[in-house]
């Protein structure tokens, strides 16, 4: 219902910031309608930035529900108007990519920068991957803070254009193993690598949050629908031949 993904869930149990009711001899968790409410402040306040230890002192804490609704109240607002100058953006975009509808089936991006623009890195992200992966968030940060605005613009275009690329095969109907779909994989995983090196599970387990996670996959369906999980198969492909 919530859109929610079962690792996340997870997460948020390992963390204690949702433990289900109870968990039954499946091993599935199970939630009664005070954890859906919980639930639903927890993402109103991740849509309001605030990370996860954050979201968790507040809800533990006994500070009067009336008074944090009306400070999340003012802050919505004040998201509104952000969010209509994002849509002015996007709509801008819109408008191009139309236009560059060659009947073909893609779309041709002649500024492929302009699928990110307006976009903000969200500070909730950023906390998890934190909490979760603190050496490979270091190692990541560590790079990030190196690249220009010159060089994080670069990177856009090439990681939007290998996206398009790796549509073009799968429209074509190119298996996943193929050599020329793997190249493209082996340029995917070396850009990570500037990043952080994952192995073979790490990569695959990359693979499948392109595909879980709906922040990602809206992204990849911006350019086809179903990218996210032809890339994830075969970054699998990739993983088990080159990183076992």
């Amino acid at each position: 219902m919530s859109g929610v993904t079962s690792r996340t869930l997870r997460h948020y149990d390992e963390i204690g910031l949702l433990p289900p009711a109870w968990i039954g001899g499946n091993g599935h968790r199970y939630y009664e309608e005070a954890d859906l409410l919980r639930l639903q402040q927890i993402l109103l306040m991740r849509e309001l930035d605030l990370g996860l230890r954050e979201i968790q002192a507040v809800l533990d804490s006994r500070l009067d529900r009336v008074s944090v609704l009306r400070e999340h109240h003012q802050r919505l607002l004040a998201e509104r108007d952000r969010l209509e100058t994002l849509a002015r953006t996007v709509g801008r975009t819109l408008a191009a990519l139309e236009e560059d509808e060659d009947g073909s089936g893609m779309t041709k991006i002649n500024r492929p920068e302009n699928l990110f623009e307006g976009f903000e890195h969200r500070a909730e992200d950023e906390a998890e991957v934190r909490e979760r992966w603190p050496a490979q968030w270091e190692e990541s940060r560590q790079a990030v803070e190196t690249m220009t605005a010159g060089g994080t613009e670069r990177w856009q275009r090439e990681v939007t254009a290998q996206m398009i690329r790796l549509a073009e095969h799968m429209v074509a109907g190119t298996p996943v193993a193929d050599p020329a779909v793997q190249a493209e994989i082996d340029t995917h995983y070396r850009g990570i690598c500037r990043f952080w090196t994952p192995n073979a599970c790490g990569y695959k387990g990359l693979g499948r949050t392109y595909v879980e996670d709906p922040r990602f996959r809206a992204n990849y369906d911006k350019i086809a629908e179903g990218l996210a999980a032809y890339q994830r198969d075969a970054m699998d492909v990739y993983a088990d031949a080159r990183l076992s």
